[in-house]
């Protein structure tokens, strides 16, 4: 019994591997660029984790809305990323896309309530 344990081993960790390359696969996938994005969903899915309240208060990152940094910096920023504070998400957006998160940081405002 012992040997079908250490032959079945390999056969699980060969498949939880599998399943990791898989998920990185899917997570670096490209977003559609055919304007169906959902852009406060993303946000709320990519970016939320550091940027609280979809962007309208400080968390790990800073406060996204009624940010002083230009355009330009904030999708240089969002597709380059800051070397140990935020990843790059060049590979996964297009700028057309990049653009659409700056124009929702650039909409947000206080929720009411």
């Amino acid at each position: 019994m012992l040997k079908l344990h250490s032959m079945s081993l390999p056969a699980v960790l060969g498949a939880s591997l599998l399943c990791v390359v898989v998920a990185r696969a899917q997570s670096a996938t490209p977003a559609p660029d055919n304007g169906s994005l959902d852009v406060e969903q993303l946000f709320a899915g990519t970016c939320g984790f550091c940027h609280s309240d979809g962007g309208r208060a400080a968390g790990r990152g800073p406060q996204l809305m009624n940010s002083q940094r230009d355009d330009d910096f904030l999708h240089n920023r969002i597709k380059t990323g800051k070397q140990g504070a935020m990843p790059a998400f060049g590979e996964s957006f297009s700028d057309a896309q990049i653009d659409q998160i700056v124009k929702y940081i650039r909409a947000l405002k206080p929720r009411e309530g």
